[in-house]
């Protein structure tokens, strides 16, 4: 039998590993969160600038639109040491959950714009030109139409965005970001335990397992069409 199988394994790794995932969920769902809440933005003026958009105007779509995909381009783990000025001046540090947050943020962002742009580009055009016909403003149409109709859509994208953090979550570990990540190197690769890291990997297989069925659960409930 497996050693991470054994009870005397988690009677010695339970505690380690259980800590490591609640700091890799923190991680996680602290990143989400501040992506979500500037990729939406950068989304919204994406949406409202394209052409044929609400408010058309070619050139600054164009320039956010290349900001946006550079920032999509870059390697986590390069972006990880190139921020690593930015992350100690907003965080004050650059290792444990405080020192991931920021980077983790800052890549998902780009990603989490496309997504949710992705998204706005789902509802119906009959439904904008209703809203129109209505006499709402630019802004009423996009908390009122866009937000609730693509709402579906934006919790299936949350789901991918947790998952993809995930994984770039257990990389931070290798330098020093703390969770799963850090236990499966510090003490399955650089102590030779194998057994750590196969319970990592277990552990982190079941989070996201977790984290897809929630957010699919609760799509679904939402989705009324």
């Amino acid at each position: 039998m497996p050693d991470f199988l054994t009870a005397e394994f988690w009677q010695e790794y339970g505690t380690l590993l259980g800590q490591a995932t609640i700091e890799t969920l923190v991680m996680v769902a602290s990143s989400t969160v501040i992506a979500y809440a500037v990729g939406i933005l950068l989304a919204v003026v994406l949406k409202l600038t394209e052409s044929g958009g609400l408010k058309p105007q070619p050139v600054l779509n164009a320039v956010l639109g290349w900001v946006v995909n550079m920032g999509r381009s870059l390697p986590f783990i390069i972006l990880l040491i190139i921020l690593i000025p930015f992350t100690r001046m907003i965080a004050g540090t650059i290792v444990g959950i405080r020192g991931a947050i920021v980077p983790l943020a800052v890549c998902a962002i780009p990603f989490v714009a496309r997504m949710v742009e992705s998204s706005f580009s789902e509802v119906r055009p009959g439904c904008i030109e209703a809203a129109q016909a209505f006499g709402a403003s630019t802004m009423q149409i996009v908390f009122r139409v866009f937000l609730p109709e693509s709402l579906p859509s934006l919790i299936r994208g949350a789901a991918i965005t947790c998952i993809t953090l995930v994984g770039y979550a257990a990389m931070a570990g290798a330098v020093g970001a703390g969770g799963l990540g850090d236990v499966a190197i510090r003490y399955g690769y650089y102590r030779y335990q194998g057994g750590v890291m196969f319970a990592s990997i277990v552990v982190l297989i079941i989070v996201v397992q977790l984290i897809q069925s929630l957010f699919d659960l609760v799509a679904r409930r939402i989705d009324k069409r």
